[in-house]
């Protein structure tokens, strides 16, 4: 029996993503994408928002039936409904589908959400141009600071290696 790290076109390799995450509802991504994609200084997206934007695309639905899919209350949308969610919140259709796709995305967002900061922008920005040897000390500094204040793994973006 092939380990479970396997790939599943049987090659035997392991698979270098890992396992994925648990698999997330339809509700939870779409409550997830509310809650992560509004631009900076305004709240989220509310769904007859959502709804109106999406029907000017000409994808007639209704901001009660996004919320139904919100609240999974329906599971079921149509791949034109879940194609117009899928382009208002910029994220490929397959965000709906793939639970690899899915945590790709939600891992940009994280890091988009973090950059909003100006400040922790700042320090990005700084970073351009520096080798990956000067990277990955900088990023070592960052991670040795923040377990100094107390803050954990920030484990949500890209790592240099």
């Amino acid at each position: 029996m092939a380990d479970q790290a396997d790939q599943a076109d049987g090659s035997g390799q392991a698979d270098p993503m890992g396992p994925p995450a648990a698999p997330r509802s339809l509700a939870e991504k779409l409550e997830h994408l509310f809650a992560h994609t509004a631009p900076a200084g305004r709240g989220p997206y509310s769904v007859e928002e959502v709804a109106r934007a999406i029907t000017a695309e000409r994808i007639p639905i209704s901001g009660s039936y996004i919320w139904l899919l919100r609240k999974g209350q329906r599971d079921n949308p149509t791949l034109r409904h879940l194609e117009g969610l899928a382009q208002f919140f910029g994220v490929p259709p397959a965000y709906f589908f793939d639970d690899r796709v899915t945590d790709a995305v939600d891992a940009e967002l994280s890091l988009l959400a973090a950059l909003r900061d100006a400040k922790v922008q700042h320090v990005a920005l700084r970073t351009a141009g520096l080798s990956e040897k000067s990277l990955k000390s900088i990023t070592e500094m960052i991670e040795r600071v923040r377990e100094l204040e107390g803050l954990g793994d920030a484990d949500n973006g890209p790592t240099v290696s």
